[in-house]
């Protein structure tokens, strides 16, 4: 029997509908149903009433753009960024700040809701940890290079294209971050350099990136070639010296591959210090041209406190730090933990835990390279048993074996920070499937003006 649903779907492309918006979804678009079909609505906001047209069909959903609106939310603001709608940066600048909050809050309690089918009256979330300036948060910014006649532009690609645009001034970077692209974009043009054609391949300059530290000042300018050699390599460096004085590392980074990957694995040194000095709190880190770092410190400092806050040490406690990366969050909790252990699969970043800890004297912190779902039977069977597991894994969550492990080695309790609710949900169901329950979760605001949301989930051992 043929499937009629799909073969005759109840909306056709180019057909225009009344819609209500009842939520947001995880990319923040608005979602309505028409005949019990879900329909996503970019720049649409909840509550709102509105005509739509259909611009793709799917079996199991539709999208459409916005013909008119006819009840506006009172939350709905005009974007201030001049090409917020053809960037795509920034999905969620149309709302208020304190809509874009209390929206955050709910894509969390709707994850929760689909994958571990506890009621919202029964989760403890928290309201969202946000920011009291939205704006000019981000430490650092990648931006493609191209060329429109004799114009040299630098920005991201236009999203579910492959269209560049040009961004002179965005608005969450950090403002150093823009002076010093758009200076390079000058440069570039007055010296003729030759720039990356990713379809022809040829051409050298591909990408501008900045990252500023916020407590020291201090600036790495990188920029990634398709050529070993810089072109103009000594005129180039003079005049980023005269033009921006404010550059303390200058760096150039090889990728001759074909990929959309930003850096390649070459990096060159070109003047000044290879890596420039963050803090965070009490904590100093310096950061080389690839090293990771939280692209919101301010935010951090409140993320980490958060988790601080929920693993409610009181100095007795063994502490593992999975997924430890250079050792950050081990080391914010180390002070009210007995001892902190860390572990990574990246041995090089392991080698920085080792180094961050030894700089801050920090002497009840141990970090080793490897899996966390054979480290942790390891310690138990030397008599190590945690107390808490802290893990902030990537994006697509925690390693199904990792989970196994946890379930097998019964810490008491477990702080999960996560950057995709979705993945977070589906790794709560299992533990909670397994002996554990929730005790409380709380969204931070890391992006203002994206849909993106973390969230620190506590679960502890009935």
């Amino acid at each position: 029997m043929k499937n009629t649903k799909q073969n005759n779907p109840i909306m056709k492309i180019g057909e225009t509908i009344p819609l209500s918006i009842k939520r947001l979804g995880i990319n923040g678009e608005g979602i309505g149903f028409h005949q019990r079909q879900v329909v996503f609505v970019p720049g649409g906001i909840p509550g709102e009433e509105m005509s739509v047209i259909i611009t793709k069909v799917y079996p199991n959903r539709a999208e459409a753009k916005i013909k008119k609106v006819f009840k506006k939310s009172k939350d709905r603001v005009t974007p201030p960024c001049p090409i917020y709608e053809t960037c795509g940066g920034c999905q969620i600048q149309h709302m208020s700040y304190a809509a874009q909050l209390r929206e955050k809050r709910d894509i969390v309690v709707q994850a929760f809701e689909r994958y571990t089918k506890i009621h919202r009256d029964k989760l403890n979330v928290r309201q969202t940890i946000g920011m009291d300036e939205p704006w000019a948060y981000r430490n650092k910014s990648q931006f493609q290079v191209g060329k429109i006649d004799d114009t040299v532009i630098a920005g991201l690609y236009s999203s579910n294209s492959h269209k560049l645009i040009n961004i002179d001034h965005c608005l969450v970077q950090h403002e150093d971050t823009n002076i010093v692209t758009n200076k390079v974009k000058q440069i570039i043009r007055d010296l003729n350099l030759p720039i990356y054609d990713e379809r022809k391949q040829t051409g050298s300059i591909r990408t501008i990136v900045v990252r500023t530290a916020f407590r020291t000042d201090e600036i790495q300018l990188v920029i990634v070639t398709a050529t070993n050699e810089l072109p103009k390599k000594e005129i180039f460096v003079e005049e980023i010296k005269k033009r921006l004085p404010q550059v303390t590392s200058f760096i150039q980074n090889i990728n001759e591959e074909k990929t959309s990957l930003v850096f390649g694995e070459q990096t060159e040194g070109i003047f000044g210090k290879d890596t420039i000095t963050e803090h965070l709190g009490d904590l100093r880190f310096e950061l080389s041209a690839r090293a990771f770092f939280q692209l919101n410190p301010e935010q951090t400092v409140n993320l980490y406190n958060e988790v601080k806050r929920q693993a409610n040490l009181t100095g007795k406690e063994k502490v593992v730090d999975a997924y430890c990366g250079s050792g950050t969050i081990s080391m914010w909790l180390a002070n009210g933990a007995e001892e902190v252990r860390g572990m990574d699969v990246i041995k090089e970043s392991i080698m920085d835990a080792r180094k961050n800890a030894e700089k801050h004297q920090i002497k009840n912190a141990y970090y080793e390279t490897g899996k966390a779902e054979k480290l942790l039977p390891k310690w138990v069977r030397e008599g190590w048993q945690p107390d808490v597991v802290v893990v902030d894994p990537p994006r697509t969550g925690c390693d199904p074996v990792f989970l196994e492990t946890i379930i097998k080695t019964k810490p008491k309790k477990m702080v999960y920070v996560s950057c995709n609710p979705s993945t977070l949900a589906k790794d709560v169901h299992m533990l909670i499937s397994n002996g554990y329950k929730v005790e409380q979760i709380t969204p931070v605001d890391m992006f203002p003006q994206t849909s993106q949301v973390e969230a620190v989930c506590t679960l502890v051992l009935k």
